[in-house]
């Protein structure tokens, strides 16, 4: 069981690194490059901060979300364990942004699997790991 649950990480963490790299180069993919673009003026408009005087410069916004889904993808693939919880819980963040992001601009609900998905397996890697415990042997 515990190879299915590395394959989920490491799977997992790729995808997110390729998601980071896709907002960060048009070299993948320039269609998908520009969708982003034109997508993060619009999720900029509803930045959960906004309403505190802080609303990204969409670019800028786009280029800070795709830095952190490569770092943390990567490092939720192939990092030391205690790089992984934090990647995951930095993930599991920016896929609740993504959400209510989705939710506030009233895209169909269907525009949430992605994102309901990703977290619900970061949040199964989490729980996974917190409920393997090692029992102390009583004295």
């Amino acid at each position: 069981m515990a190879f299915v649950y590395t394959a989920i990480r490491v799977l997992l963490g790729l995808f997110f690194a390729l998601s980071g790299v896709i907002k960060l180069t048009d070299q993948i993919s320039a269609e998908v490059y520009q969708t982003m673009k034109s997508k993060f003026v619009h999720y900029a408009d509803v930045f959960p901060l906004k309403d505190f005087g802080f609303k990204p410069d969409p670019d800028q916004y786009m280029l800070a979300v795709g830095w952190v889904e490569l770092v943390a993808g990567i490092l939720l693939a192939v990092g030391p364990q205690i790089l992984q919880e934090i990647s995951n819980f930095v993930l599991s963040i920016i896929m609740i942004g993504a959400i209510y992001t989705i939710l506030v601009l009233n895209e169909p609900v269907a525009m949430c699997a992605p994102a309901t998905i990703s977290l619900g397996l970061l949040l199964l890697l989490n729980i996974r790991g917190r409920g393997k415990r090692s029992k102390s042997k009583p004295e």
